[in-house]
């Protein structure tokens, strides 16, 4: 009997600081979307805060932007962060240097990464120096509302693909090489091996790394915030900049119904994915 019951007893001190600093936090949250509250009263004003934030300008961008940002950064990072480990597991020789080279700047905080890249990207920096050198006009990459939501994402590319491979060389690494070496003896190539025998047994690195960077992408607005700002504009403009310019303006109810509402989509987009590629899973 006694035994039986460890285990539940060992949970004990994880789900109660689990239950602290998620959930109560989170149904609290839920309460407080529905006020206008400061940090001594709150008066409970029912759905009016999220009326009011779907009905902002800044909002209907900022929707657009996080659609857009998240895609894009998600995508690549999967793509391109599975190119790049198969490369690194290849057998060569710089193998492990260039794990470190790409794992290095995800070390880096966003708002360390936003700030040099703001000195980087701006009409005098060293891009638009090489630019001019090349014989081509310098490019407004921040302050441009063409190409500034492409810039943001690029950078967040460029400092979150360490993680996304680093995931998939793990995954690669897994696999045993028995399958591949009786595959190349049955003369299978190398997009039969990958379709075959690679794709299906990583799915759920796969999973992972899509899960991650989606959240990710979906919450990010730090990275975003200090090279932007926002602007120009709305061009770059994301539900996470949205929040943080209303609790910094003091609407304190308004701002935890934006996180409540990012809390929401964060949910039905992501859940409905891990099924989908779990279901994706079984049919390979």
């Amino acid at each position: 009997m006694n035994r039986k019951r460890y285990p539940i007893w060992l949970a004990i001190p994880g789900l109660l600081i689990y239950i602290t600093i998620f959930v109560i936090p989170t149904f609290a949250s839920f309460y407080f979307s529905m006020t206008t509250w400061n940090l001594k009263t709150a008066v409970f004003t029912g759905t009016e805060n999220f009326r009011t934030f779907f009905t902002m300008t800044s909002t209907r961008a900022a929707l657009i932007n996080t659609a857009i940002y998240a895609v894009v950064t998600c995508s690549a990072k999967v793509i391109f962060g599975l190119l790049i480990a198969r490369y690194v597991c290849s057998g060569i020789r710089s193998g492990n240097y260039l794990k470190i080279v790409i794992f290095s700047p995800t070390l880096l905080g966003n708002v360390v990464i936003g700030t040099a890249f703001q000195s980087v990207l701006e009409p005098t920096g060293i891009v638009n120096q090489a630019l001019s050198a090349a014989g081509i006009s310098a490019v407004r990459f921040l302050t441009d509302k063409s190409v500034a939501l492409a810039a943001c994402c690029a950078i967040d590319i460029w400092k979150g693909m360490g993680t996304a491979v680093i995931i998939f060389v793990a995954g690669l690494s897994a696999i045993p090489q028995d399958y591949y070496e009786a595959s190349a003896i049955d003369g299978a190539t190398d997009l039969k091996k990958f379709t075959k025998i690679t794709l299906p047994l990583i799915v759920p690195t796969v999973n992972t790394v899509l899960t991650l960077s989606l959240i990710g992408g979906l919450r990010d607005y730090d990275l975003i915030y200090t090279l932007t700002g926002g602007g120009p504009g709305y061009s770059t403009e994301v539900i996470g900049s949205v929040v943080y310019k209303l609790f910094s303006r003091g609407s304190y109810g308004l701002a935890t119904a934006g996180n409540v509402i990012l809390f929401a989509i964060v949910s039905v987009i992501v859940f409905p994915l891990n099924s989908f590629v779990g279901k994706w899973e079984e049919r390979l």
